[in-house]
């Protein structure tokens, strides 16, 4: 089976230019420090050229000097250590704290405005690539984290992902350079002028796939913040807990920066169990669950990839020719363009500031983030027939820890070997920690059948709808996290008695359980344990995963699917 990105990037497997072929990755080259200038244009001889550093520096490393720098244990004299009691923010605040800030990074509208700031901030419109925030009532309750009155918090479930990133091996960003340095090193060379004239010194600073400094940053103050608002279930422990992760370089990175803010530094290595499951071709594993569904990694994962390459020259239009005129010698297309967007939220999250943001207008960038909508409706989301089928394994795995029911049967993305011991899947932990890839965050929300995010779907590929939901800076962006809270609340009936509710929150606001069979409204998004269990009971047993992963079919087209199901 080959093996597809675990991101959403552009372009994926397949090219704007021609939709139907795979993209020829071009080697980028690398020159010299020295200023060459291509008379009579602008544009230096390295412009584009790939430009990278490696710390700490090779052979720097000396094992024969460490007896000169002890640890803590070994000097001792820590001064008094008494632990305070644990927090327990959301059960004690009158109302939950509020994620807005990018620190200490540069938002293209405080170059722009640094006084006030303006209503429409573009960083809040780079889909997937956004670094996550609080998004308030989006998902249409009036409700935060904060326990409702009368409940107490017994359990909490956090599925989060990876923090920000440099982008996928061979995607758009790369691909813009190794054109802009083929250009800058023909006979000919290139001339930018105007907005543009910093290409004719750019570089491409920029590595793959691993976390950048603020991603670990994010999730660092994740895992603090957490330990805020639910530290107190800590004291529910008889034993050490269990996280997981999967095995690639930046889910590691965030699993251990979480576990750092989460514990503290010091204390995280012997505070909890670090579970790493390998994510690669032939290994079951719920957090990155395409590797045992073929047809999340085939034509039918592509059909959002092609519906936003029908957008982009759309949005793009007018933006190509408006470039264009300030740039000699390198022709640009709406492949370049979007690239050019992609490396203002790329460099932005990696190196702090981007002198491409300031090329686009509000327009554009919701047009852009509109192209992110589509590849994740129809590719990971409602409108991708295995979508269901892809997170339906973690939806197994949240009904055993619920019911604390061991699994005994592994026919779907399940791993047989890990969830079927109770030492690396426990079931009785008052706080379990997973960590994934906004795909599979965003194929679990399908699974679960949270339909609100779903309403306004399928998507049109040629235009932006009103009242737009399914929107990825919302659902998935960079440290986007699901919190399932499990409650004691007094009973219905007025009886004294206590009954468990649960309730999700996804990035601070609090979803709609309506899609989820025997849950109701409820003006805080709860829902009796029993009856969702029920209702999840259910999606699993409609959910046919065989089929929807294994069988020989065309992903239909136009494609009106928005439950992330095959249906026969």
């Amino acid at each position: 089976m080959p093996r597809r990105p675990s991101e959403l990037d552009w372009p994926p497997t397949r090219s704007l230019r021609d939709p139907m072929a795979f993209p020829i990755h071009l080697l980028l080259a690398f020159c010299s420090a020295s200023v060459v200038l291509a008379s009579p244009f602008k544009g230096s001889t390295y412009a584009g050229a790939t430009s990278t550093a490696v710390f700490p520096p090779p052979g720097a490393t000396n094992t024969a000097v460490d007896s000169y720098f002890p640890g803590p244990a070994e000097v001792g004299h820590a001064g008094p250590t008494p632990t305070g009691d644990e927090p327990m923010l959301v059960a004690t605040a009158p109302a939950a704290p509020v994620k807005e800030d990018v620190y200490p990074l540069i938002d293209p509208v405080e170059v722009q405005s640094p006084i006030g700031k303006p209503a429409f901030d573009p960083v809040r419109s780079w889909g997937n690539l956004s670094p996550w925030f609080s998004v308030g009532n989006k998902w249409g309750i009036d409700a935060d984290a904060t326990v409702p009155s009368g409940c107490e918090l017994t359990q909490v479930h956090l599925l989060h992902r990876h923090g920000a990133r440099y982008p996928t091996s061979g995607s758009g960003p790369s691909e813009f350079s190794a054109k802009l340095h083929a250009a800058a090193t023909s006979k000919t060379g290139f001339s930018a002028s105007g907005p543009l004239e910093f290409l004719n010194t750019w570089t491409y600073k920029l590595g793959a796939e691993l976390l950048t400094p603020f991603g670990r940053q994010q999730l660092f103050d994740l895992g603090i913040a957490f330990r805020v608002k639910y530290g107190h279930l800590l004291n529910g422990f008889t034993d050490l807990p269990v996280f997981r992760t999967t095995s690639e370089a930046r889910m590691v990175d965030s699993a251990l920066n979480f576990a750092a803010g989460f514990f503290g530094v010091q204390q995280y290595q012997d505070s909890y169990h670090q579970l790493i499951i390998i994510e690669d071709d032939g290994f079951n594993n719920t957090l990155a669950p395409w590797t045992t569904c073929p047809n999340a990694n085939n034509d039918i994962e592509n059909i959002g990839y092609l519906a936003s390459g029908n957008w982009t020259p759309i949005y793009l239009k007018d933006t190509v020719p408006r470039l264009q005129r300030y740039l000699k010698g390198v022709e640009l297309d709406a492949s370049d363009v979007r690239s050019m967007q992609d490396l203002c939220a790329y460099e932005t999250v990696a190196l702090g500031y981007s002198a491409f943001c300031e090329l686009f207008t509000e327009d554009e960038w919701k047009g852009y983030e509109y192209a992110f909508d589509l590849e994740l409706w129809y590719s990971f989301g409602p409108g991708n027939p295995a979508s269901a089928a892809q997170g339906i394994g973690y939806v197994q795995e949240l009904v055993a820890r619920l019911t604390q029911t061991p699994l005994t049967e592994f026919s779907t993305s399940l791993n047989g070997t890990l969830d079927g011991s109770n030492v690396t899947f426990p079931l009785n932990q008052p706080i379990f920690v997973d960590a994934t890839h906004d795909t599979v965050i965003s194929v679990i929300l399908v699974a679960l059948n949270f339909t609100t995010m779903a309403a306004n779907g399928p998507l049109p590929v040629d235009h932006i709808p009103k009242h737009q939901t399914y929107t990825g800076q919302h659902i998935t962006p960079f440290a986007s996290n699901l919190v399932g809270q499990v409650l004691s609340c007094p009973a219905k009936d007025k009886s004294h008695k206590k009954e468990s509710y649960i309730r999700f929150l996804l990035n601070d606001g609090v979803v709609p359980l309506t899609g989820v069979t025997h849950c109701s409204d409820s003006k805080d998004g709860l829902c009796l344990v029993d009856d969702f269990v029920k209702g999840m009971k259910q999606r699993i047993a409609e959910v046919d995963f065989d089929y929807d992963c294994y069988a020989n079919y065309t992903a239909p087209w136009p494609d009106y699917i928005i439950d992330g199901r095959m249906h026969k």
